[in-house]
């Protein structure tokens, strides 16, 4: 279960019994379905790139979707699915910030 003060989920490509989760896009198709929920709502175009809210990345050779929490108070559904593939999948979740590079 997520807190509610969690700033971000980090939806890790590992499953629960440590395996890689399969297929290797998997992060990119997430955060491609979500790609419309964003600040502002769609604007034209906004499917060709991901929402600041859901973003793919690699985290120590790990593949990840890191899921901010804006996602939950602007559109609650979306928030709600995103945890449930991460459940429905058996993938560790963290509870995390993310911090820029510099």
């Amino acid at each position: 279960m997520v807190s509610s003060a969690a700033k971000e989920v980090f939806i890790q490509g590992v499953t629960l019994e440590g395996k890689t989760f399969r297929p290797s896009d998997w992060a990119e198709r997430l955060a491609g379905v979500l790609s419309s929920f964003r600040p502002g709502g769609a604007q034209p175009g906004s499917h060709l790139g991901y929402s600041p809210w859901c973003v793919p990345t690699v985290i120590n050779g790990v593949k990840c979707v890191v899921v901010n929490s804006a996602l939950r108070d602007a559109e609650p559904m979306a928030w709600d699915f995103v945890l449930n593939f991460a459940r429905d999948n058996q993938l560790q979740t963290v509870e995390a910030c993310l911090i820029p590079d510099k």
